[in-house]
């Protein structure tokens, strides 16, 4: 124990526009040093978690899910807030960061935080590290010599957390670090609380500093001279656990409690099926009865407003398909999954929203053209049911369905109603840095001349079906090779645009993605394939 360290704080590729560490950083960092786990602990967010979880597990080692986030105890402003971290022990703790995660509030400079009361209601499972010396709920303070609001704040997350709170200590060079640590350890040890040593990390080596300060001002729209520039130290990065250990030798308690958190925290995210929602409403009869009921119905209607009169046997052909398909359908468990979607596509016809005949493999299901899901008769155009569910390639059935984009939002909220508020939610797609982007981004925040920008950006070739890095480019681009050797300024643009390349930078909301879980969604565990 004493020549072993864990990381408990590091912000991920997944702390937008923040952190640069990505998941292979993470475990080849873990492996090379003989780490038996790592934790992450991102912005507000738990966006990595189960890809973290994964690509650990896979290098046996112990993934650490938590969250960095402010809390404020008034609960209405800013003015009360500080930084924690919150660490799941076990899946009570993990349900209780995906609720915490989503009541936030905001205040008037538009910072997330929690209250005091929802943080009382849900620290069932969880580890609290009392923050850093930047915005720390109880750093921050204690750097500006403030004992009388540490010892307040202190005592009111002893009464919540008791033997689950830690004092957090970080060592960074910066001078205020110091005045706070004193008072930290004093009231620690008033309070007989334990310290916990922390490096808040944000980027794999000290090489990576500088782009790491462009990174931070291209989603704030700052430049490099601002003064407004979140300004961290060259000690933000993944240290080594020997260094780390050598930094904090003077308190070894605070080194050995990495450890013995690592051992209280024994929660991981790992993949499952997917969990179908109950289709609402049907009494006294199956999902698989129901469905076959109105498949049968639907394809007579269908085959009835044909315009070519059918011999009873081709009307015979279509049944034997029908039924065919409806046995596939059943014994794969997905007669639920085609009520859902017949459902809000049949509400959505009848209230004049225009809905797409629908595309890819979905239009060879004869079920789904019985239901209106789908209105390209399968047998007449020659459409196979297996490339859309075959049960010798058990995946779950997915239907290209387009809805008029000026009354998407009335089939979101009819799905809302019939499911649930809180069973229902939109899917959230990230926006990455991409090779041009990242140049203009970089060439903005170093202010360099829009027009030479722009010349070095056009040099990197876009073709979309096979998306070129800027190394790619300078490796087989002559012009752009001569501009990097003849302008050291073109060779720091194209340097801190290959090191944040790739990095997401935003989240946004997909067009009509949703997911509907047959619970609440902040009880239900991520776990899916």
């Amino acid at each position: 124990m004493k020549n072993l360290f864990i990381h408990l704080r590091l912000h991920s590729n997944f702390s937008l526009a923040e952190g640069m560490l990505s998941f292979d950083d993470l475990s080849n960092f873990c492996v090379k040093n003989n780490q038996p786990a790592i934790a992450i602990t991102d912005t507000n967010n738990l966006f990595g978690a189960l890809e973290f979880s994964l690509k650990m597990i896979s290098c046996g080692i112990q993934p650490i899910i938590g969250i960095q986030i402010n809390i404020s105890l008034n609960g209405k402003d800013n003015k009360d807030t500080g930084e924690v971290v919150l660490l799941a022990k076990n899946e009570i703790g993990y349900k209780n960061l995906l609720f915490l995660t989503n009541v936030f509030s905001s205040n008037e400079i538009n910072e997330k935080f929690i209250s005091g009361i929802e943080l009382e209601k849900h620290k069932d499972g969880l580890l609290l590290l009392t923050g850093g010396i930047e915005n720390g709920f109880l750093a921050k303070p204690a750097s500006l010599n403030n004992t009388k609001l540490v010892r307040e704040r202190l005592k009111y997350l002893k009464n919540i957390f008791n033997e689950n709170l830690y004092v957090e200590l970080q060592r960074h060079g910066i001078k205020t670090q110091l005045v706070a640590e004193k008072i930290l350890i004093d009231l620690a040890c008033e309070f007989d609380l334990p310290l916990v040593a922390t490096n808040d990390c944000f980027f794999q080596n000290e090489n990576k500093f500088e782009s790491h300060q462009v990174l931070t001002c291209i989603d704030k729209g700052l430049t490099i001279s601002s003064d407004k520039r979140r300004i961290l130290t060259k000690q933000h990065y993944l240290k080594d656990p020997e260094k780390m250990i050598s930094l904090f030798k003077d308190i070894p308690e605070a080194i050995e409690n990495t450890v013995l958190i690592a051992k209280r925290c024994s929660f991981y995210l790992k993949t499952r099926n997917p969990i179908l929602p109950k289709y609402p409403g049907l009494q006294n009869i199956s999902e698989a009865d129901h469905l076959s009921k109105i498949s049968y119905k639907g394809l007579n209607a269908r085959l009835d407003m044909s315009t070519n009169k059918l011999s009873d046997d081709e009307r015979n052909n279509y049944k034997i398909r029908l039924e065919k398909e409806l046995k596939i359908i059943n014994e794969m468990g997905f007669a639920g999954y085609f009520l859902i979607v017949y459902d809000f596509i049949k509400w959505s016809k009848e209230n004049k929203i225009p809905v797409g005949p629908g595309r890819g493999s979905g239009a060879g299901s004869i079920v789904a053209w019985s239901l209106n899901i789908t209105d390209l008769d399968p047998i007449r155009w020659g459409l196979l049911f297996e490339r859309f569910l075959n049960p010798e390639r058990i995946s779950m059935p997915d239907f290209d369905i387009d809805f008029c984009q000026d009354r998407r939002e009335e089939v979101i909220e009819y799905v809302r109603n019939r499911y649930g508020k809180d069973k229902v939610a939109q899917i959230i797609t990230f926006g990455s840095l991409q090779a041009k982007a990242a140049i203009r981004d970089v060439g903005r925040v170093l202010e360099m001349p829009y027009g030479q920008v722009d010349k070095i950006a056009k040099l990197i070739p876009f073709i979309p079906s096979k998306p070129i890095s800027i190394q790619e480019a300078v490796n087989t681009n002559e012009v752009l090779k001569n501009e990097i050797a003849e302008n050291e300024q073109v060779q720091t643009l194209i340097d801190t645009a290959i090191n944040i390349e790739g990095l997401n930078r935003h989240v946004s909301t997909h067009a009509a993605g949703l997911v509907i879980g047959d619970k609440p969604l902040h009880e239900l565990l991520p776990l899916y394939k």
